[in-house]
């Protein structure tokens, strides 16, 4: 379910010892924005980022950087659509979105746990700027994630691996606004689901699913 992107990495921003970096990944959930690039520290990091794709984790030296996001038709110049600042850490992972219509484009960003156990691990992100909170639960069954509003994300619930008829309700209700057949969970992962797109609009609701960690 993960759309994925080559993506070009500047030399610049790339630490030389793995360990020592932080591991980066885009995700564009704005369901009005043209495909974008985006700068880290005045240099280019991701590239040509269209709705709803996910890049692979690139290797950032920790610290303070400066995120820049350029419609990819600007080439990196003039002024930047958004530029937001972000802390990341040796060792960690992260997941950075682009929520919002564009014109309140905001980033968030999301620390990403790498699995273990027997278990699997399961969070929601909501993405989606015209829906309402909404719950996540077992097809016909009780809810596993409660009351997730738009731009809010929730903490990992662990599950037995298997395969889920999941669906999206409206909080508090019995209503299902999408369905979310057949997703495989294993065990030892963590996963992220994010719910993406526009409630009875276009680009239509959708739900991405994302393996967590490097």
């Amino acid at each position: 379910m993960v759309v994925a992107i080559c993506i070009a990495i500047s030399p610049q921003s790339l630490a030389s010892e793995k360990n020592n970096n932080a591991n980066v990944r885009v995700i564009h959930a704005s369901p009005d924005a043209p495909a974008v690039d985006i700068y880290v520290d005045g240099q280019p990091a991701f590239e040509d980022v269209a709705f709803k794709d996910v890049t692979d984790y690139a290797s950032l030296a920790p610290g303070e950087k400066t995120i820049q996001v350029y419609a990819s038709s600007a080439n990196g110049e003039g002024k930047p659509v958004l530029e937001q600042k972000l802390a990341v850490e040796a060792g960690k992972n992260y997941s950075v979105l682009a929520v919002g219509k564009l014109e309140n484009l905001s980033l968030k960003v999301l620390e990403d746990k790498k699995g273990s156990g027997e278990k699997a691990g399961l969070r929601a992100v909501h993405a989606s700027p015209n829906a309402p909170a909404v719950d996540i639960g077992i097809k016909g069954g009780d809810a596993l994630i409660k009351n997730l509003a738009f731009t809010q994300n929730s903490e990992y619930q662990f599950i037995d691996p298997g395969t889920y008829n999941l669906e999206i309700r409206a909080a508090g209700t019995d209503k299902a606004v999408l369905d979310l057949p057949n997703l495989p969970v294993e065990a030892g992962v963590n996963y992220t689901a994010i719910a993406l797109g526009l409630l009875d609009e276009d680009p239509a609701l959708n739900v991405i699913l994302l393996k967590d960690g490097k």
